[in-house]
């Protein structure tokens, strides 16, 4: 993406590690870097994007960055094998978080272990070879786990922390936030870089009516439509993150383990049972709505299987525990809504004309 952007006659590519933003009155001018040979530059500019990612060191003074870590993937790379479902990724419902596995060549198979916390068993002193061995590996498809086996004996074991952010900026003229320095999920669905790209389609079709970026704070004002417009699918890929993320971790509870089947068995129904779940991972379908039909028919679908053909008093028991599951996170999913209605209203009184125009503009191009 960096080589194809570079490639455009508009556009010059310097690479450099930047340090800080350089701010004048209360409005970002540009960044001071660093270059490889350890030189200190300066560059300008009316419009600042920052978008240095997950362990970003510019965004404090532009968000409220509320970060929780709910768990840590370790990552292996399993050579020589084949997935069951050739050419597609697959989700393992382990104990006591999901395993993810995906190819990443034509002999390469990546593996994601979801661990739970915010510490991993440690590499150096061999807890987490035990670990994969004993806990994952017998959860492993038949068809990987000699490869998982030997990748874990390889000892090339990567960690990383699965961060959530909500996206709680503060407008500043002369800078925009981006990516995983503004907004966070737990990567399970693989929704950051959808995120990220509608959000870049989003300013895009904000700025292209524009001639003159230099009128920092007209532009601040202009700008703030697009925390309203980037909501539909970026509240829709966040919360579904983090409501899958809930629903396909183990737990003792028999009612959390039978909506952990049902959502399974519900996408196993395929058509549009499976189509209407992907279109919102994928962000083709950003509707909120779609989102929390699609959660309670998983619900009714799970509380039908239990009361069929004869409900006994357990049987209803969990059902009714299974509906309080599901309203736990439907009700998370309303407060999302909610915010976005009262936000655009707000933005919609008291920006009129730039949103009518922002919309019109969004819609033309999409």
């Amino acid at each position: 993406m960096r080589e194809k952007a570079s490639s455009l006659p508009n556009v010059r590519l310097e690479q450099g590690t930047v340090t800080s933003l350089l701010e004048e009155k209360g409005t970002i001018k540009g960044v001071q870097y660093k270059t490889k040979d350890a030189q200190e530059l300066s560059a300008y500019g009316p419009l600042t994007i920052v978008c240095d990612g997950c362990f970003s060191n510019l965004r404090r003074s532009l968000c409220n960055p509320k970060v929780d870590i709910p768990s840590c993937f370790v990552g292996l790379v399993l050579e020589n094998c084949e997935l069951p479902c050739a050419n597609h990724g697959h989700v393992i419902l382990g104990d006591p978080s999901p395993v993810l596995f995906y190819p990443i060549s034509s002999t390469e198979i990546r593996c994601l272990v979801d661990v739970p916390g915010q510490k991993v068993p440690s590499i150096s002193n061999g807890e987490m070879a035990k670990y994969l061995k004993t806990v994952v590996a017998p959860q492993v498809p038949p068809e990987l786990y000699d490869a998982f086996i030997a990748a874990v004996d390889k000892g090339n074991i990567r960690t990383m922390p699965n961060r959530s952010m909500p996206a709680a900026p503060y407008p500043t003229p002369g800078a925009l936030l981006m990516g995983d320095a503004f907004n966070m999920r737990h990567p399970l669905t693989g929704g950051g870089m959808t995120v990220a790209l509608s959000d870049i389609v989003v300013l895009r079709n904000l700025l292209r009516p524009l001639r003159d970026l230099n009128d920092a704070p007209s532009l601040c004002k202009y700008l703030e439509s697009f925390y309203t417009l980037r909501k539909p699918v970026a509240s829709t890929i966040n919360t579904l993150a983090g409501a899958l993320y809930k629903v396909f971790c183990a737990s003792p509870d028999p009612a959390r383990k039978e909506m952990r089947q049902a959502c399974f068995d519900y996408l196993s129904l395929g058509g549009q049972f499976s189509e209407g779940p992907v279109s919102l991972l994928s962000g083709l379908n950003p509707r909120p709505l779609s989102l929390v039909l699609h959660f309670f028919a998983v619900a009714i679908y799970g509380v039908g299987r239990l009361l069929l053909p004869f409900p006994s008093p357990k049987r209803l028991w969990i059902g009714v525990r299974l509906i309080t599951v599901s309203w736990n996170v439907f009700a998370f999913i309303v407060i999302f809504v909610g915010i976005n209605c009262r936000e655009t209203h707000f933005n919609c009184k008291n920006q009129t004309h730039i949103l009518t125009e922002c919309i019109r503009n969004h819609l033309a191009h999409n």
